[in-house]
């Protein structure tokens, strides 16, 4: 069964160590949330699928890592500062603020019931802060609301360096922050939040469609790879005038998520409005001409990356009358690649076994496997852990293995175990990952 709703997800993720409150002790913050050990394996393993997807197996992909902070002119070029913004009332009853785009379409207070708002006033998303001691209009810098300016700006730096032709891209994972007025769901909406972004040059002339095709086509492919549903995504091609006024087409793909069907990812043909803005040419050497590319830009982001594996991998079922709730996730963004038991806890022996057979699975760099070692507990309980947080195999270590250095092997999704030699785990293990 997959039919999981929010308070089940959210349930795993705080008693399994995924994703907890932030600043929980001293009564949170809205819609902060810190990612603990296993949700922060999961998120680096999303990051590192999808840099290696689309940078280090592509020749045309050049990496970046921008600063935070940036000169204020940037947004101002960008448009941003005058424009970022979205539409703000009040409800007159209960002084909650919402957006007016986002209001249920009976125009009543999500709180307190009531249709009597202000008028709508622009609230600018960004985050804003002050360089130096003084908190003067001259010092005003702000946290990026997006990771794409950074690439536009660096445009120059990376054609000078690299001497690239188009067309080319430049991809980044980084964070962004948006004074969102109504963050919520989760880590679906927050105010600080991860993205993983590309912006793909090409040449004025070029038909740009088959581009925009060429790169639907790889987002679909990883989202695959990494283990969403592909029966919960959709493609919803953004009507012509409900298109941002530099862009010629733009494709939502959304997801079911557990609350509705909403925007995962996006792909944009931005024509040359952000390099115009930036004064940004390119020289065609084969021509002898100053263009300005265009650029189409897939977005990603990595909380509704995590979410939507997530609610994907969600699994339960029923074994021997006893509910079991596990997480069918791909084996190479699951937290650990396996894990490793002693069969019983109070037996020396199996212990120091176990021991080796999880240092021999791990390797070491840059063949290093991240194994589970759990000997707390008795072995269907510790098997039910692991399979809640998603690991695809479990090693026992028995008194047989003392015998003839033979294990047993469990599958995650069948239950099936079998028995296989020490020498030969490891080679399972990878011939699994390449499947």
């Amino acid at each position: 069964m997959n039919n999981v709703s929010m308070d089940q997800l959210i349930s795993l993720c705080k008693r399994r160590g995924f994703i907890f409150p932030g600043s929980e002790i001293y009564g949170g913050l809205a819609n902060a949330w810190d990612f603990g050990p296993l949700g922060v394996a999961l998120k680096n393993n999303i990051k590192r699928s999808w840099w290696q997807t689309f940078v280090e197996e592509r020749d045309d992909m050049y990496g970046l890592d921008a600063a935070l902070l940036m000169n204020r002119k940037v947004w101002q070029a960008s448009g941003h500062e005058s424009t970022f913004s979205d539409p703000l009332i009040e409800c007159k009853n209960c002084h909650e603020r919402f957006r007016e785009d986002q209001l249920p379409p009976e125009k009543k207070c999500p709180s307190c019931g009531k249709q009597e708002f202000t008028q709508p006033q622009q609230f600018n998303l960004m985050l804003k802060t002050f360089l130096g001691p003084a908190e003067e209009d001259a010092n005003i810098v702000y946290f990026r609301p997006e990771t794409a300016q950074a690439m536009f700006v660096d445009f120059k730096q990376i054609v000078d360096t690299y001497s690239p032709k188009l067309p080319f891209g430049i991809a980044q994972i980084g964070k962004a922050f948006r004074n969102e007025i109504t963050p919520g769901n989760f880590i679906f909406r927050t105010r600080e939040f991860e993205q993983m972004e590309i912006e793909y040059f090409i040449k004025p002339g070029d038909d740009w469609n088959v581009y925009f095709e060429q790169w639907l086509a790889a987002m679909k492919a990883w989202m695959k790879k990494i283990g969403i549903d592909q029966n919960k995504t959709h493609d919803l091609e953004v009507p012509k005038e409900e298109l941002a006024h530099y862009s010629k087409r733009t494709i939502d793909i959304e997801f079911d998520f557990p609350f509705g069907r909403k925007e995962l990812y996006g792909l944009a043909y931005r024509g040359d409005f952000d390099l115009t803005n930036h004064k940004q040419e390119y020289f065609n050497e084969e021509t002898k001409e100053r263009v300005v590319p265009h650029v189409i830009e897939p977005s990603f982001g990595v909380e509704r990356s995590v979410l939507a594996v997530l609610a994907s991998a969600y699994q339960e079922d029923e074994i021997e009358g006893e509910k079991r709730t596990w997480l069918n996730l791909p084996m190479r963004i699951a937290p650990y690649r396996a894990a490793v038991f002693p069969l019983l806890s109070n037996k020396p022996e199996l212990i120091e076994k176990a021991q080796e057979v999880r240092k021999e699975l791990q390797g070491a760099w840059p063949g290093f496997f991240p194994i589970a070692f759990d000997k707390s507990g008795n072995i269907g309980k510790r098997y039910r852990r692991q399979d809640e947080i998603g690991t695809p195999y479990c090693f026992t270590v028995d008194f047989q293995t003392l015998q003839d250095n033979t294990i047993t092997v469990r599958d995650r999704n069948t239950m099936k175990q079998e028995r296989i030699v020490i020498a030969e785990a490891r080679k399972f293990l990878e011939e699994k990952l390449r499947e």
